[in-house]
């Protein structure tokens, strides 16, 4: 026997056909893969929250992070719920004033070698030829530096300070994003709706930015998000050797710079705990980010 089909209504002796249902948008199915990731969420507030108190640091600093007290090293109290360093100023004060750094540093170098790498990734694989042999070339040149022995010796000519430090890492990070790219450009090159394109005669910027690149998007944001916590831990470490944030400005990595004696590590641990918890909780929560949107953007990984 046939199978049964289901009833359709009638109106007035006419039949009205089923309505079909309206498919989900593609950004609410991201959403809600995004949303099944709990730390992913858990993750997305925490950065959330990070990057409120580094655009309200001022209101939310209970001090000047500059302000020098009698109080040196002291202990937590009321006054200073996070003791003082050596030279007594807060230790709270510039926790708060240290996020703001490493929000700067983190999305600053993001944007510049994201920016850079995608559009150096996108011609190279459309264009092809010579101009993809050179592009290449370049791109693993800069691959085969020492990632971190370059960057300390660029800084200590330039100078570290915030934005020598920004566009150095964004300079050494830029290879990484344009492999990326360019690997997804020449499958997508391929499909028939770009072969069409090239056929009704449109120009070379439509076809790569209008066409290409926002059904490339899903590997370049999972990609910048682990680079926001990579560019923060770069900037921490070199903070911390002394070739990143100067004091007097307040940086986790320098921050740490304070507890490399056994007598501070074990008698005054306000010194080192707090920015060390910061950049745990910061990096792991960039990173469940990145987890969750790998999962939401591309499911069949």
């Amino acid at each position: 026997m046939s199978a049964v089909e289901a009833p359709v209504p009638v109106a007035g002796g006419v039949a009205i056909p089923a309505q079909p249902e309206r498919s989900e948008g593609a950004f609410r199915q991201m959403a809600r893969r995004f949303v099944k990731h709990k730390m992913a969420v858990v993750g997305f507030v925490v950065t959330s929250l990070l990057i409120l108190i580094a655009i309200f640091a001022p209101w939310l600093s209970p001090h000047s992070p500059y302000a020098v007290t009698a109080e040196f090293s002291a202990a937590p109290s009321a006054s200073h719920w996070l003791g003082t360093d050596q030279v007594g100023r807060d230790v709270l004060a510039r926790l708060i004033y240290a996020t703001r750094v490493a929000v700067i540093v983190g999305f600053g170098t993001v944007a510049i070698y994201v920016t850079f790498g995608t559009v150096v990734g996108l011609l190279s694989a459309y264009l092809g030829g010579w101009v993809d042999m050179i592009v290449m070339r370049v791109t693993d040149m800069f691959m085969a530096f020492p990632y971190m022995m370059v960057i300390l010796v660029v800084v200590s000519v330039l100078g570290p300070t915030l934005g020598t430090l920004v566009l150095v890492l964004a300079l050494f990070s830029w290879p990484s994003i344009a492999r990326l790219v360019r690997g997804s450009v020449l499958t997508l090159k391929q499909m028939d709706y770009v072969k069409a394109g090239i056929a009704l005669g449109l120009s070379t910027p439509r076809i790569v930015f209008r066409h290409i690149l926002p059904n490339a998007l899903a590997p370049i944001i999972v990609n910048a998000t682990f680079g926001v916590a990579a560019a923060i831990m770069a900037e921490s470490g070199l903070s911390f050797l002394g070739m990143g944030v100067q004091p007097p400005t307040a940086s986790w990595g320098n921050m740490l710079t304070d507890a490399q004696s056994i007598s501070v590590m074990t008698d005054q641990p306000w010194l080192w705990l707090p920015p060390g918890i910061m950049i745990l909780v910061t990096v792991l929560a960039i990173n469940f980010v990145g987890d969750g949107l790998r999962d939401a953007l591309d499911p069949k990984q």
